[in-house]
């Protein structure tokens, strides 16, 4: 039997929305048009223009709604400018759902725009390799390759994807890829050390896993130190996030079908995720798969049980004793990445563990509440737009006057990483990987190259 949800082969209703959830008339009748949101909206502070702020896009879909103005390429690409990041929905002082409505238009525009043929090449290239890590672990050895024999400098130096912006975006944004990405997976089990407190399951995304994978393996080594039995499936995916951000829902809801088979059986009293913009969406496949009678259910138990690991570790308390990183103090700044900040309210309890760090010391940055321009592949499909709200966030980053930058999250880090290049030499680090280092007692030595030895 499949597993496709009811709607899910619904025909396309091309220049409309289709009966596939649209947009709801009554979430859009909620925004009174006040403009709070407009300071809050990235898009907008860039562009500039009405129709790319959430105002402005409620009355699109308003109008679409009504038949007042088609699905077309000159509507469609006010929704694209959209980077999803729901900083509205925390300023909005109506409680204008502005989350649930762009999610639903997403998938509008993908089923019933036709995107003109090298955009639909493009998309079909992200979508089929960015949420599949096997098919980017084939891709690491020739990676490793292109930076080692000097090809990558050669690339940047002479500009030759200076023609086709989404491509040269996409390669400037690469990291050098970790001799850890060729190791063995984590183990299936980890025991925990000392009286075991709670058995949680871990998920390790997909770049994540490949390019961030000592940050994994400090997750577990965290969890584990602090009472934790640490399950980590071998079968599991991609959580489906990238695709959901972008409207491909019929992909998003088979692999968060995927993520829920590969956890069934492993008894866990929660999932603990590590990266934000994927612990957004894993919270709310209980929404993703609602139409589908066989998951439906299933899908509500497993987002109940997600927690992100900063969220998990604040709530049960740190057992593990913390030692100084430095011998001096350690100036630090929080980046909050925006699914973590506007989409799960967590922003409090990152900087709480930071802070029992001895010998850390807090900074916080002008406009933290507004995107670095990540988003997911927005820094890819929307690399002007993204480039400006990149350089931005590195500058007030800077401004701090902080050692160090802490992100919890994979795009956030490239993203920043990318335009720090020229700039101050300051190393990007992962919560986790400060806590792994304090836990187990190894110093953090920062110098020229920005990067922290190990």
């Amino acid at each position: 039997m499949s597993n496709s949800g009811p709607l899910e082969s619904i025909e396309p209703n091309l220049g409309r929305f289709d009966a596939d959830h649209p947009p709801d008339p009554g979430l859009i009748d909620a925004c009174v048009h006040c403009g709070f949101c407009l300071s809050t909206c990235p898009s907008y502070r860039v562009m500039g223009t009405e129709t790319d702020s959430p105002r402005g896009r409620i009355y699109l879909m308003d109008a679409i709604n009504e038949g007042k103005i088609p699905l077309s390429k000159a509507s469609a690409q006010h929704f694209d400018s959209c980077l999803g990041c729901l900083a509205c929905v925390t300023a909005c002082p109506s409680g204008v759902q502005y989350d649930k409505l762009i999610e639903a238009t997403r998938p509008q525009i993908e089923r019933n725009y036709p995107r003109p043929l090298p955009e639909r090449v493009f998309r079909a290239l992200l979508f089929n390799l960015v949420p599949y890590p096997r098919r980017l672990r084939a891709l690491l050895a020739p990676l490793l390759l292109y930076q080692k024999l000097g090809l990558q400098r050669v690339v940047r130096a002479a500009k030759l994807l200076e023609p086709f912006p989404r491509l040269a975006s996409m390669e400037s944004l690469l990291p050098p890829v970790p001799q850890s990405a060729f190791r063995g997976s984590i183990a299936v089990l980890t025991p925990a050390q000392g009286q075991k407190r709670y058995r949680v399951g871990v998920i390790l995304g997909c770049v994540q896993r490949l390019f961030f994978a000592d940050v994994n393996a400090a997750t577990v080594r965290v969890l584990s130190a602090n009472g934790c039995e640490v399950v980590v499936p071998q079968g599991q995916g991609c959580c489906a996030a990238l695709p959901h951000h972008q409207g491909q829902e019929a992909q998003a809801k088979t692999l968060a079908r995927q993520m829920i088979d590969s956890f069934a059986n492993t008894d866990v009293d929660a999932v603990i995720i590590n990266a934000s913009g994927c612990g957004h969406t894993l919270k709310n496949y209980g929404e993703l798969l609602q139409d589908d009678p066989q998951y439906c259910e299933r899908a509500q138990q497993f987002a109940s049980k997600v927690k992100d690991v900063q969220e998990f570790l604040y709530e049960v308390g740190l057992t593990a004793p913390l030692s100084p990183l430095q011998a001096e103090s350690l100036r630090v700044v929080y980046q909050d990445a925006c699914h973590m900040l506007h989409g799960q309210k967590i922003s409090v309890q990152p900087r709480q563990l930071l802070r029992q760090i001895p010998g850390v010391q807090l900074r916080e940055p002008l406009d933290a509440a507004i995107c670095c321009g990540s988003s997911g592949v927005y820094n890819i499909l929307q690399p002007e737009v993204a480039a400006e709200l990149g350089q931005r966030k590195v500058k007030n980053l800077l401004n701090t006057g902080a050692e160090l930058i802490v992100s919890a999250n994979p795009g956030c880090a490239m993203q920043i990483n990318k335009h720090l290049e020229g700039q101050k030499a300051i190393p990007v680090m992962h919560p986790m990987e400060l806590l792994d280092r304090s836990i187990r007692g190894v110093a953090l030595s920062l110098h020229g190259s920005g990067h922290p030895e190990s």
